[in-house]
């Protein structure tokens, strides 16, 4: 995509923020609303790829897409529209200024945080994942680089629901061989390594290994290879 690129006649996509397995995060200019917003787009899938698996992906983009809409908790990205644009699906969400966990580990040379962090860090995203939760949601691929904080203090859970399309879909279903079990391996619960239905506990179970990351600077699991973690 150009970075003048225009969705809908509103979306002026503007800087290239993040890029993914399966799509790309823009940030972009509302011209209605006059205000910078983030838009998430789902790559088309080429010949190459298997046509059931790419409705399968556009299905559960389309689908998670309202589910996302539907959440209002100031500890869950907010989101704006969601359309289609050129056979290119796209979410519109708030533009969050901050860093992600993972981020902020890195930039810590993977020391611990303080205390007092991972103490609000960790209020922050269990009121958020108690919300979620209430609602019937499961976030499935929750992990340091899904967690925002903000410039202000506010902590932010990412991809709720979109999350499943992320870069190890294609790793993930090859592992189960039964449907498409989605995560990233060092924070996986059991259930979901052995393609199990899921529930919230496996949120938990995942948020429990991300706490333990910030506060010893490592996953609880950390191995290269990623057979080996799971």
């Amino acid at each position: 995509m150009a970075d003048t690129r225009l969705i809908q006649s509103r979306y002026r996509l503007l800087d290239l923020i993040g890029r993914g397995g399966m799509g790309e995060v823009w940030r972009a200019r509302d011209e209605s609303l006059g205000r910078q917003v983030a838009v998430k787009c789902l790559k088309p899938m080429g010949p190459q790829h298997d046509q059931a698996f790419t409705r399968v992906l556009r299905e559960r983009f389309r689908r998670e897409a309202r589910v996302a809409a539907a959440l209002q908790h100031r500890g869950v990205t907010v989101v704006h529209d969601f359309g289609e644009y050129e056979g290119v699906l796209y979410l519109v969400m708030e533009l969050l200024e901050g860093r992600n966990l993972s981020q902020i580990l890195e930039d810590n040379k993977q020391h611990p945080l303080p205390v007092d962090d991972v103490v609000e860090i960790a209020a922050q995203v269990s009121a958020a994942l108690a919300y979620t939760h209430e609602q019937g949601i499961v976030h499935r691929d929750l992990k340091p680089a899904n967690i925002m904080l903000l410039t202000d203090g506010t902590v932010k859970i990412c991809d709720f629901g979109i999350a499943r399309l992320g870069a190890d879909i294609g790793f993930t279903s090859r592992l189960t061989g039964t449907g498409i079990a989605m995560g990233t391996p060092h924070y996986m619960s059991p259930e979901q390594i052995s393609g199990d239905a899921v529930d919230q506990r496996s949120d938990l179970y995942s948020f429990g290994c991300v706490l333990y990351e910030i506060a010893t600077g490592a996953p609880p699991f950390d191995l290269e290879d990623a057979w080996a973690v799971l």
